[in-house]
C-alpha cells in the first residue's frame, strides 16, 4: 500500500511540475516579433492549458485516492467539487479575456489548486511529516 501511495505521489509530483514546464518550453519557442510580446501581467494560451491539465492531475490523484479506499467517497466529492470549481473560475476568466489570465489570478487559482492537493497528501496520509517522534509521533505538515 505505501509503495502505490508513493508512486502516486510521485507521478501527481511530477505532473504538477512537468506541466509549468511544458508550457514555458511552447511559449519560448514563439518567435514572433516586439509586438507580440505578451504583457508580462497576464499569463497566456499554454498557462492556461498547463493550470487546466494540472486540475486533471489532481482529480486523477483523488481518484485514484478514492479507488485505493485511502478517502472516504464524501472526502473524494468535496475533493473533485473543489476542484471543478477551480477548473470553471480559470475557464471564466480566460474566456472574458480573450484566453488570458491576470498574473495575479493565475496565481491565486494556482494556489487554491495546492490547497487541494495539499488536503488530498494530508487525507491520504503521504504527506510530509513533521516532528522527530521524541514527543510521541510525526505529524502531517498541513
Amino acid at each position: 500500500m505505501r509503495v502505490s501511495t508513493s508512486l502516486k505521489t510521485a507521478t501527481l509530483a511530477a505532473v504538477l511540475i512537468a506541466a509549468p514546464l511544458a508550457g514555458a518550453y511552447a511559449a519560448g519557442h514563439h518567435r514572433g516579433g516586439a509586438l507580440d510580446t505578451p504583457d508580462p501581467t497576464a499569463m497566456t494560451g499554454p498557462r492556461v492549458t498547463s493550470l487546466i491539465e494540472q486540475i486533471q492531475g489532481v482529480n486523477q490523484g483523488i481518484t485514484d485516492a478514492r479507488e485505493a479506499n485511502s478517502i472516504s467517497a464524501s472526502e473524494a466529492q468535496h475533493l473533485h467539487t473543489r476542484a471543478a470549481h477551480i477548473s470553471q473560475a480559470a475557464q471564466h476568466v480566460a474566456a472574458s479575456d480573450h484566453g488570458r489570465i491576470p498574473s495575479a489570478q493565475y496565481h491565486d487559482l494556482l494556489r487554491r489548486l495546492d490547497n487541494v492537493d495539499q488536503r488530498l497528501m494530508n487525507d491520504t496520509g503521504s504527506s510530509f511529516m513533521m516532528g522527530d517522534g521524541s514527543d510521541g509521533g510525526n505529524y502531517p505538515n498541513g
